[in-house]
């Protein structure tokens, strides 16, 4: 990750998953989750953004982040299919945002931004 952590912000892990934007945009990068935010490094063009929360939205040099508060997140539920584990964040604003882990479990990545 190439996003400078906050002062007193810690890492707890990181995942390779694909994130579903809350109009339906797809990417494939990697989410970090730490002690205060969500940050997900999506190789994805610049004219995404419009399709994001501008607040959510984070460029960093030539690196384009989607970042998310854990103190926006409303809701997390898991949803768990065989071929597919998921965890859906609903924000403040009611957007969802979806992470996909595939037959992967996704319960370290739902304890993790719980925690």
């Amino acid at each position: 990750m190439k996003l400078q952590l906050q002062p007193g912000e810690q890492e707890i892990d990181t995942w390779t998953l694909l994130y579903t934007g809350p109009k339906g945009d797809k990417y494939n990068g990697k989410l970090t989750v730490t002690n205060q935010r969500l940050i997900y490094d999506a190789q994805f063009d610049v004219s995404a953004a419009g399709l994001i929360e501008e607040a959510l939205f984070v460029k960093f040099g030539s690196e384009a982040f989607i970042v998310i508060p854990k103190n926006r997140i409303k809701t997390i539920e898991a949803q768990k299919s065989f071929f597919a584990k998921k965890v859906v964040l609903t924000l403040d604003t009611g957007e969802k945002h979806l992470f996909n882990y595939g037959m992967l479990n996704i319960d370290p990545v739902i304890k993790a931004i719980q925690s």
